[in-house]
């Protein structure tokens, strides 16, 4: 909480004021940020009272060492940047100190979740104390604001003031403060708290009670002082001698009416009239609490009057559990614009962390303050990267700013080729299919495009005198656009021409508009390109520069093959605009494992990977395993019926989207069948129609290889008794290279200590039962994995939760303790497999 702190004796003094800055210090040690504005000098007895017509001033106090020595006090505050606590002192009344101190000080920090007054040197009970205190005063002038206000007091017994005992009344009293605040009486506008000062008081009863009504029974709880000469000002003095001289002294009028007698008087209150009245009136009131040596709290209304309630007897706190240091509130901003997600992560909140802990807020402007613990989840586009970048040991965010090293394609093509030149013997170098990077703008260039392509070249000779069905095909991918865009299949130089040709004859209009548009494309691709280190690596500037290459499309998209992608396109089919995309990659075609039990239909594995800061890697144990929607059949043999329209004879024209013609085209192979994409595309978004069966948990999948990927793997080391451990193993060790192989290239893939990333990994297995690395996916599209296995995607969240949320913000936790491991090596079922120091955090 931000708790300000004001009280009637003044600042630190072991003669006047001898509690407050106990007070502060166990404030402070229990988490809460405390501000504290007090009277320049004592004020007691004053009651809410303020100074009209006078010039408010404050001089600025800089405690010293508690017990030790009491501060210092100067004219002018602290500069700005300089290190130290910092109080206020102003030269009016406790009500004056909790006006200034909630509309005038430290609104930098926020706004007060609770004014405190006191501790008061001496009690405040009954009524008679109540209505002249002005720690009571300065409590109710903040509940006259509609703040959550404590008037707190300490009924001392000895002016010896043992720091031990003041240090077991400041935590009780902190204790007693927690638990009101947490739950706050209705219609309770202000309590009144009296700790008895003695030895032992955190293990004696807190009561509830009223305030006793009593009054002065003895007369007048002022003594008069004859006034000594030498106490009058020297000019009064002077006049009275110049008024002697021309008239004589007189006590009465000339009628005998009696004058006033000139005399001072002091404040000397009677207390035997308020002990008097505590033995005179029934237990229950807080004067009765006190004199049994118990704790009062008195909940108050904001006019002198005791509050009506119901709650009586004695306030029980769990003494016997260790006290723990109150957290700061972590401000959750959750909206990840997902209607399957955002539930999910809403629940990983409320199952795994404490809920005093974390508090939700709509929008970044609702943050009490800019230092404020802030946990976001938002869209990559809505992230406040300014304020990610400023706020680096306060904001967690759920988003890198830059990281294509790894989402596309062609960077991630070079980065890995780089990394496994330079490391030859990386576990991942047998998990990388052989990848071909090329740049298009047009159709008409290709030949230009590929001309370095040896390896496509020598297969194209290859596959010149072979039928489709026996040829080396190649999978097509277009570099910037993610889930799925446009993927083709090709095994000849026409085919791969003929797909640049059937995308430009669906888009015309972008040859007649690309002319005019160069110009300003060519101006954020000059951004886009500019060097991170050259005078310009500002959270803005890295903002624009991820809007071309790091953002996420927005809308599903139309194709996938090998699992590329997640189905969140642009909305145009598995159409691209090639003069927008320009960046291709292309890769052999790898044969799929089938299992004859699950149809034969193709899949992939999605595997979801969390990075966190800079950089820790985690895989999720809880792998997919998503199918193509119909059988599979090898590229370039006839697999269904098609009409003379180049549709599917027996299926909607919907699906036509999903049917690439290649050779049948370019009219080099007359009559050759058309490719059915849908027993290649695994993407379950793609699938028109129920998705029964289209995505499984993998540790569900057959537990043995196919005998004939046993028989065709004859020649290779003998499988292991499950090919799945084996695969997730394989997984786990590739992956620790990929992002450490990112890594080596600062321009393509910056962590930030203070965000994480969840990304879907892809990979395929092949008939021998190896997996291949297909791509990385951010902001993978959840809603896929469907409701009967939404629960992988509940348990990963709360597994990001547990280790990202609770180890940024230093919270223990619920879900570790009650089970959350999944073994020794894991937390929440996430294996961790990389651990890098990249010197940013």
């Amino acid at each position: 909480m931000h708790i300000l702190v004001t009280n009637d004796d003044g600042p630190p003094s072991q003669q006047s004021s001898p509690y407050v800055h106990s007070l502060v210090k166990t404030l402070q040690d229990a988490g809460h940020t405390v501000s504290v504005i007090l009277p320049h000098v004592q004020r007691s007895w004053i009651g809410k009272a303020h100074f009209v017509g006078q010039m408010t001033k404050p001089t600025y106090f800089r405690p010293g060492t508690l017990h030790e020595d009491n501060g210092t006090t100067h004219e002018r505050p602290l500069p700005e940047g300089a290190s130290g606590e910092e109080w206020v002192l102003v030269d009016g009344t406790p009500g004056t100190c909790a006006q200034l101190g909630l509309y005038h000080f430290f609104q930098d920090r926020g706004p007060i979740d609770l004014v405190i007054s006191g501790p008061n040197y001496g009690r405040n009970s009954t009524s008679l104390f109540s209505l002249s205190s002005g720690t009571i005063g300065g409590a109710m002038e903040a509940a006259t604001c509609r703040k959550k206000a404590i008037a707190l007091s300490y009924a001392f017994y000895s002016r010896d003031h043992d720091p031990r005992v003041i240090a077991g009344a400041s935590r009780i009293s902190v204790r007693i403060i927690e638990h009101l605040y947490n739950n706050w009486g209705e219609d309770v506008d202000l309590y009144s708290i009296n700790v008895p000062l003695i030895e032992g008081v955190e293990q004696n009863k807190v009561m509830y009670t009223n305030v006793l009504q009593n009054y002065w029974s003895s007369g007048s709880p002022f003594q008069e002082i004859e006034a000594d000469e030498e106490e009058k000002k020297p000019e009064e003095q002077e006049r009275e001698i110049r008024h002697q001289q021309v008239e004589p002294a007189r006590q009465t009028s000339s009628s005998g009416q009696a004058r006033h007698k000139h005399k001072h008087f002091k404040w000397a209150p009677k207390f035997a009239d308020i002990h008097k009245s505590i033995e005179e009136n029934p237990p229950g009131n807080d004067g009765w609490a006190i004199k049994e040596g118990y704790i009062s709290v008195t909940p108050l209304k904001a006019n002198f009057m005791h509050a009506p309630s119901s709650i009586q007897g004695e306030l029980k706190l769990n003494l016997a559990e260790p006290y723990t240091k109150s957290a700061p509130i972590i401000h959750a901003l959750i909206d990840y614009e997902d209607a399957y997600v955002q539930p999910l992560i809403l629940s990983a909140l409320q199952t795994h962390l404490l809920p005093s802990s974390y508090t939700f807020i709509s929008s970044l402007s609702k943050l009490p303050t800019v230092t404020s613990l802030l946990f976001l989840v938002t869209s990559y586009e809505s992230l406040p990267f300014t304020h990610i970048h400023t706020r680096p040991t306060t904001t967690l965010a759920n988003a890198y700013v830059i990281r294509k090293a790894l989402i596309r394609k062609h960077y991630l093509a070079s980065t890995l080729d780089t990394y496994l030149t330079k490391h030859p013997h990386s576990p991942l170098k047998q998990h990388v299919p052989a990848t071909i990077s090329f740049e298009l703008d047009y159709a008409e260039f290709l030949d230009d495009a590929i001309l370095e392509a040896y390896e496509l070249h020598e297969s194209f000779a290859r596959n010149a005198e072979k039928e489709p069905v026996d040829r080396e095909w190649w999978i097509l991918k277009p570099s910037m656009s993610d889930r799925g865009q446009g993927i083709r299949l090709f095994s000849t130089e026409a085919e791969l021409q003929a797909v640049f040709e059937e995308w430009e004859a669906e888009n015309p209009e972008e040859a007649s508009e690309s002319d005019t548009e160069d110009e300003g494309k060519e101006s954020v691709r000059s951004i886009v390109a500019s060097p991170a280190g050259s005078g310009s690596h500002l959270p803005e500037m890295e903002a624009l520069r991820a809007s071309m290459e790091e953002q996420r499309p927005a809308s599903p998209a139309a194709d996938k093959a090998h699992g590329n992608g997640n189905g969140n396109g642009n909305g145009h089919g598995n159409g691209i605009i090639t003069s927008q995309l320009r960046h291709f990659v292309a890769q052999p075609y790898i044969p799929p494992l089938l299992f004859p039990e699950l149809g034969n239909r193709k899949f992939h594995i999605r595997t979801y990977v969390l990075a966190v800061g800079a950089l820790k890697v985690y895989v999720y144990r809880e792998m997919l395993a998503l199918f193509a929607a119909v059988p599979y059949t090898t590229p370039g043999a006839a697999s269904i019926e098609m009409d003379d329209g180049g549709s599917v004879a027996d299926d909607s024209e919907s699906q036509d989207k999903h049917i690439s013609s290649h050779a049948a085209d370019t009219g080099e192979d007359e009559g050759a069948p058309k490719l059915d994409m849908r027993s290649h595309l695994t993407n379950t978004c793609l699938q028109d129609g129920t998705r029964e069966g289209s995505v499984l948990r993998f540790w569900d999948l057959p537990g043995l290889l196919p005998s004939h990927s046993l028989a065709t793997a004859s020649a290779s080391p003998p499988q292991p008794t499950d090919w799945r451990a084996h695969v997730f193993s394989t997984v786990c060790t590739s992956t620790a290279s990929l992002f450490e192989a990112a890594s080596t290239n600062p321009t393509t893939f910056q962590p930030l200590p203070n965000a994480f990333e969840v990304f879907g990994v892809d990979w395929m297995v092949d008939e021998m039962g190896e997996v291949w690395l297909l791509e990385v996916n951010a902001f993978p599209d959840f809603r896929q994995t469907g409701e009967e296995l939404r629960g992988v995607v509940k348990g990963l969240w709360e597994g990001v939760v547990g280790i990202v949320v609770g180890d940024f913000f230093g919270l223990g936790g619920r879900g570790e303790q009650d089970g959350g491991r999944g073994g020794e090596e894991e937390r929440w079922r996430f294996r961790e497999v990389l651990d890098l120091d990249m010197g940013r955090g």
